[in-house]
């Protein structure tokens, strides 16, 4: 009877001992967070200047910059006008 008590103990020790090296140290905690985190922000960084491209090309855009560059240059030439 001893013997199949010592042998389920151990068995049950290889099992504890089996799982808990399945188990992540803090380090590799740290440096699995440090590459999601990595991971996040360059996905973002795309994500972000794609947006940004986007929208610099969009018609709104496109329309509001070159009724600045008309309004622009009806003032300067406005301003040549009275200065001859």
């Amino acid at each position: 009877m001893k013997l199949y008590l010592a042998a389920a103990v151990l068995m049950l020790v290889l099992a504890v001992h089996t799982e808990a090296q399945d188990e992540p140290t803090l380090e590799q905690q740290f440096v699995k967070f440090q590459t999601q985190v990595k991971e996040i922000a360059e996905d973002l960084t795309e994500k972000t200047k794609t947006t940004f491209e986007q929208l610099e090309k969009s018609e709104f855009a496109v329309k509001t910059k070159n009724w600045f560059t008309e309004q622009f240059e009806k003032v300067k030439q406005k301003l040549s006008e009275s200065f001859n």
